[in-house]
């Protein structure tokens, strides 16, 4: 089983920047793909990013292109996502994930999901 532990949330004024850290133990030699979902009051869960492990490719919402950027650090197991100008519709809960056959948009691709770390920006 893979566990994963997130951290770098909270809150920050519109145009700011935050990194979240996201750190997989246990079996992560399967890993597929780490990514990051989110989820805001009163709406769906939806994709952010993806960093597809083996491959070292990644993807991004077109929602976030341009602002955000995924990240890893291969000896440490580590995904990062960096959001960059921040926007008050960015405020949400994220959650780190991990596929560990599959990767890609839908949140069913995935096995595993940290606690989440809440994010919220200011206008």
């Amino acid at each position: 089983q893979v566990q994963l532990v997130e951290s770098g949330g909270g809150l920050v004024q519109a145009g700011g920047s935050l990194r979240l850290s996201c750190a997989a133990s246990g079996r992560t030699f399967s890993m597929a793909a780490m990514g990051w979902f989110r989820q805001a009051p009163g709406k769906e869960r939806e994709f952010v990013a993806a960093f597809r492990w083996r491959l070292g490719s990644t993807y991004l919402a077109d929602f976030v292109k341009g602002r955000f950027s995924i990240s890893r650090d291969n000896a440490k197991n580590t995904v990062y996502l960096q959001m960059n100008n921040l926007e008050p519709e960015d405020t949400a809960i994220y959650y780190c994930v991990v596929g560990l056959i599959r990767w890609g948009t839908r949140a069913t691709n995935y096995d595993v999901w940290g606690q989440g770390t809440q994010v919220t920006v200011s206008s």
